[in-house]
């Protein structure tokens, strides 16, 4: 497989971007729910979204070529993609958007356990299962410090929805996991792109008509948030995520991602006046230190090591 390399300035200053983007979508969505129906949102954004990614390839003149073997794996992260969202969809009419962004991203810790048990260079160290452990406790008082049946206006069972929400992160590192151990790893990131898009759609779009969620009144918010998500978050920001992965170590990468909880928290507040309680706060810092714990062990033991002595 391809060696891949520890994070450069390229890479942090894209990090950066992409975690402010994926923060923001949850707002998004939820922002405009009365209008349409969060699953709908997204099964909408999959599908213009694959359009635009086979609109690219066309104009790069890159085949899909399913011979390569690669339509096998392709098919799993398009599953993985469809649940994903299902949960990030369901979660959302649930528990508030600052809740999702924080559950939503521990995905790096299910990519970091999976890639520890099937690729050498990806092996983590003490330290990091300490990451993983404090994130853990994290999640815990996140989920459970709020009181039994306490809701907010915006989030009528937020103990569900926040639990939707981590499925949903389990998903995401699942598809890291598949991605990176699989005939994908070496694919075009549109190739990658296209297989979770097409299936995100059929998935996402099935469930939104069997559930009775195809609704849309096309106000201005909620044309806004659909063509963010499409235009934004699933074409540009995902086929960026997919090329990073090509060319750096995943688990590296995921160093940056606890900005993106701590963004959502911050629009969520700001944007929709969304409530702040101090069991919900704490967690959140628990899985933000869990995460530069396992993603940036590299960086923190450059930090910690004692200066070369000059001969």
């Amino acid at each position: 497989m391809q060696e891949r390399k520890g994070i450069d300035g390229l890479a942090f200053g894209m990090m950066a971007v992409l975690c402010m983007i994926w923060a923001f979508q949850q707002i998004a969505i939820k922002a405009a729910a009365v209008d349409v129906a969060p699953m709908l949102q997204l099964a909408i954004r999959s599908g213009v979204a694959a359009v635009l990614v086979s609109l690219l390839m066309a104009w790069r003149r890159e085949p899909l070529d399913l011979a390569d073997g690669s339509w096998r794996p392709g098919l799993l992260v398009g599953v993985l993609f469809g649940l994903e969202f299902i949960f990030l969809g369901e979660g959302l009419r649930f528990t508030t958007a600052s809740h999702m962004a924080v559950f939503l991203y521990c995905a790096p810790f299910i990519a970091a356990i999976g890639l520890h048990w099937r690729l050498p260079e990806e092996k983590l160290a003490a330290a990091q299962w300490f990451g993983i452990l404090v994130a853990f406790i994290g999640i815990v008082v996140a989920l459970t410090g709020r009181e039994a049946g306490e809701s907010t206006p915006n989030a009528s069972n937020m103990l569900l929805g926040d639990f939707l929400g981590l499925l949903a992160g389990i998903a995401w590192g699942a598809t890291t996991v598949v991605v990176r151990c699989s005939r994908l790893s070496h694919a075009s990131a549109t190739k990658t792109l296209l297989y979770q898009l097409v299936g995100g759609f059929i998935i996402l779009f099935g469930s939104a008509a069997a559930s009775g969620q195809l609704g849309f009144r096309p106000t201005t918010l909620a044309i806004s948030s659909v063509l963010f998500q499409c235009i934004v978050v699933a074409f540009f920001s995902f086929l960026a995520w997919f090329w990073l992965l090509r060319k750096y170590l995943a688990s590296r990468l995921g160093v940056f991602s606890f900005m993106t909880p701590l963004f959502g928290i911050f629009f969520g507040v700001w944007l929709l006046n969304e409530p702040l309680d101090p069991s919900f706060l704490f967690g959140a810092v628990l899985v933000a230190v869990g995460i530069v714990l396992v993603s940036g062990y590299s960086w923190i033991r450059q930090i910690l090591a004692p200066p070369k002595k000059s001969l």
